[in-house]
């Protein structure tokens, strides 16, 4: 039996009042045709939107619910909609219905229809306000009572939190103990991110939900499972098992690429931001999700929700540990004003809130060993796009000009599979398969072709080079997630396991990187090459250009100005901040001078010089730079004092107490100057500086060290070379002799020549006693008999200036 009930008959949907009566009946009798009450109801489903009013909710999940609506108004459930927030009912549902009163339907509904449905939403909506266990009680009352008067089972009940995480278990408890329906209806609870800040934070926040829901109750959201294309990973692998079974593998499979570009800034959010920051925000959760849809094993039924959790789980457990020198981190230069204008932060305080991130990730799986996984994300980028990218290997070689064969076609052309999220050059959700691979099966009642054009280009080749498939009906992704919470599908959310195995994965990381100096940029286009990062070695990455010194505006400095006074002293890059800024930098930059030569020669050969100066450098490498390649490297000395070094003012001994003993530098790769021979202190004959420019000349290449860091003394000395003399200024020696005008006066040092052959030289300057000397300095020209420091000038490498404000300024 089937009615055709017209809206008319409906006429008492003119009544509102706290209790609905009547409305529930109406659902069912829409207008169309559909089956009798007594024979259609599946039961009833109320839905309570908590935080109804909020950002969210106005963005997007009212639009959900009604699209969640118009879809299942036929399907035998009945439907109630609450609104909730802390606001009193007056005003609360003031707002909350000026929000739905902007809902719209699909392009393609019919808008008659479209105008009935919205109405019936409308009326099918009220807002509470849920404040404290008794504002609960009377909800779950006031359910009651409606689906006795109408003669209605409850089939469930959905509880959506749109708000702060810190409001959970409160309203868990709230709801646990007043709200649950009956024990033959079910409970969803449906929870926004973040879930936690870190492994330990989200394990109490897990720990404090589970005593209130079981698991099976919990829909935690990552919206990016709701993406179309992101949600059409596994169907696309599973229904091309046949064309990618013998290529999804680390023989043919080049790399991956997961990357979420946005061109707006932080502006507005800076006090989330400050708290959680790009990794956080988007790649744990966002982009880890897309990622382990690529890197799972495939179950043998992907429509099993358990079989798919658990072989992502699995994914993400095989994945390498993550270190310092896993990432590459940035901040648009812009994000520090806009700290201080939003959270009214202290002059002096400098936030180290990376907004961009470059992460290489390995997995340890037969079926992926050896392939790099890169996950990229950022805010004040030149374009906004997100993809997923499949780049495989090409072992062809074409001697044929490309003109005289099908250029799509061409085994020369790279091969690629892109999921496609939306944005950038395409504008909409799309898959793309390169056409020198194959012609992939896509189900034709969701994904249509699109069109092959040869104007458009994606990844610099044109888009006639691709199948390309595109939705039939574009959905919004928290739309397609409210209707899987609707049907139950667990797959598209977040298990507690899998979100402790993945806080656990990106913990270490996290707190690595804390407190670090990211690179800045200056936002948009204007970035070019400057975020550009490749693989130096087997799990680490690093900048592919060194950091341009930035100029200040002509304002006076202030310590909160991380960047450089003037773009260069003496002809070279100038960097000058407050100390503690200044020495972040500098740690920074001589990790990524270590990657950058372990990348390339397998080593990297640093020379220290010692003094006060250096201590706090030598401190935060040990603290915060455990990303640093310290098995690769060698230590060497710049200069030592003449005692032995188990004394205290010895360098190699503060080398030792600040840093060597912090870091796992391998014993054999420590090389102290030889100052203590023959139970005697720096005689010429026992030849302790031949024995180490012997070394030098044996362990590094050309005698050229990867980077030397120098200071300089009030008098103009660098390392042990002091004015005046001519030991180490001239002469082929490499290292030599000196002596000081203070105690202890006999020292051991590198000459300037050997200096000079570096590839980078560094020199720290800090404190208002160097005021004088670095005044004379940016007068003076090359004159290292007066002032040695001027006589260095790298033959062929780099010099750079860090200098605190104190000493530059005074």
């Amino acid at each position: 039996m089937v009615w055709k009930v017209p809206v008319l008959q409906c006429s008492w949907l003119h009544l509102f009042s706290p209790k609905m009566l009547g409305r529930v009946l109406c659902t069912v009798l829409f207008v169309g045709v559909f089956p009798s009450p007594a024979e259609a109801s599946q039961g009833h489903i109320s839905v309570i939107l908590l935080g109804a009013t909020g950002d969210l909710a106005k963005k997007y999940l009212w639009q959900g619910l009604f699209q969640l609506y118009m879809d299942q108004v036929s399907s035998g459930h009945s439907f109630t909609f609450h609104g909730a927030a802390l606001a009193a009912v007056e005003p609360g549902q003031r707002r909350m219905f000026d929000v739905l009163k902007r809902l719209s339907c699909p392009p393609d509904e019919a808008p008659d229809r479209c105008a009935v449905l919205k109405d019936q939403f409308l009326k099918l909506s009220q807002y509470h306000q849920l404040k404290s266990a008794e504002n609960y009680t009377a909800l779950s009352r006031e359910i009651e009572s409606l689906l006795a008067q109408e003669g209605l089972h409850e089939a469930g009940r959905i509880f959506y939190f749109s708000v702060p995480p810190f409001a959970y278990t409160e309203i868990a408890r709230h709801i646990n103990s007043s709200c649950r329906p009956p024990a033959d209806a079910w409970l969803r609870v449906v929870l926004e991110k973040p879930f936690g800040h870190d492994l330990p934070s989200a394990q109490q926040l897990a720990t404090e939900l589970a005593s209130f829901f079981r698991e099976h109750e919990m829909y935690r959201v990552d919206h990016y499972l709701g993406k179309q294309a992101v949600a059409h990973i596994l169907p696309f692998r599973d229904q091309n098992r046949h064309f990618l079974d013998p290529i999804w593998n680390r023989h043919h499979v080049e790399r991956v690429e997961v990357v979420l570009k946005e061109t707006v800034d932080a502006k507005g959010r800076t006090s989330f931001y400050e708290q959680y920051g790009v990794i956080r925000d988007v790649l744990q959760n966002h982009l880890t999700e897309a990622l382990l849809f690529l890197l799972m094993e495939l179950p043998a039924n992907v429509s099993s929700a358990q079989d798919v959790l658990q072989h992502k789980l699995q994914a993400l457990q095989s994945l390498w540990e993550l270190e310092r020198s896993s990432a590459v981190l940035g901040q648009y230069q812009a994000y520090h004003s806009h700290v201080q204008e939003e959270l009214q932060e202290a002059q002096g305080r400098v936030s180290t809130t990376p907004t961009f991130a470059g992460v290489l990730i390995r997995s340890d799986s037969l079926r992926w060993e050896g392939v790099p996984f890169l996950l990229t994300s950022g805010k004040a980028l030149d374009e906004r796009v997100g993809y997923a990218r499949v780049l495989f290997r090409n072992r062809a070689h074409c001697p044929q000009s490309g003109t005289l064969r099908d250029g799509g076609h061409s085994p020369c052309k790279p091969r690629q599979i892109i999921f496609y999220f939306g944005h950038g050059a395409l504008g909409s959700p799309a898959v793309l398969v390169s056409r020198n691979l194959f012609r992939p099966v896509m189900p034709k009642d969701s994904w249509k072709e699109a069109e092959a054009r040869s104007d458009l280009h994606i990844f610099g080749q044109p888009l006639s080079d691709f199948y390309v498939y595109s939705p039939v009906r574009e959905r919004d992704a928290y739309s397609v997630l409210i209707s899987n919470i609707y049907h139950g599908r667990k797959d598209s959310f977040i298990t507690t396991e899998s979100l402790l195995a993945s806080w656990a994965f990106w913990t270490p990381l996290l707190d690595s990187t804390a407190g670090q100096q990211p690179r800045l940029y200056p936002g948009g286009v204007e970035n070019q090459q400057l975020l550009d990062f490749e693989m130096v070695s087997g799990a680490a990455v690093a900048f592919s250009t060194a950091e341009p010194a930035q100029l200040l505006e002509p304002d006076p400095p202030k310590p909160s100005e991380f960047r450089a006074i003037q773009p260069r002293f003496r002809q070279s890059p100038l960097v000058a901040a407050w100390p503690e800024e200044l020495i972040a930098r500098l740690a920074a930059d001589m990790e990524a001078a270590a990657l950058s030569s372990v990348g390339h020669t397998g080593q990297f050969h640093v020379a220290l010089s010692g003094g006060s100066s250096p201590v706090a450098l030598f401190q935060r490498l040990a603290r915060h730079h455990g990303g640093f390649p310290w098995r690769h490297t060698h230590v060497w000395l710049a200069d030592e004092r003449c005692v032995p070094l188990s004394h205290g003012d010895s360098n190699f001994q503060s080398l030792q107490r600040h840093l060597l003993h912090s870091v796992r530098v391998p014993y054999l790769n420590v090389h102290p100057m030889p100052v203590h021979l023959n139970r005697r202190l720096c005689v010429e004959e026992d030849g302790g500086a031949r024995l180490y420019a012997a070394d030098i000349a044996a362990l590094v290449h050309n005698a050229s060290f990867d980077l030397v860091l120098l200071g300089v003394g009030t008098d103009g000395h660098t390392a042990s070379l002091f004015p005046g003399s001519d030991s180490g200024v001239d002469g082929a020696a490499t290292v030599v002799l000196t002596e000081s005008p203070l105690k202890p006066h006999q020292r051991m040092s590198l000459s300037l020549p050997l200096i000079n052959r570096a590839r980078r030289v560094f020199v720290l300057v800090l404190g208002k006693g160097k005021r004088d000397i670095t005044a004379l300095l940016s007068r003076v020209g090359h004159e290292p008999h007066k002032w040695p420091i001027s006589g260095v000038r790298p033959s062929s490498g780099q010099l750079v200036w860090y200098m605190d404000y104190e000493a530059l300024l005074g």
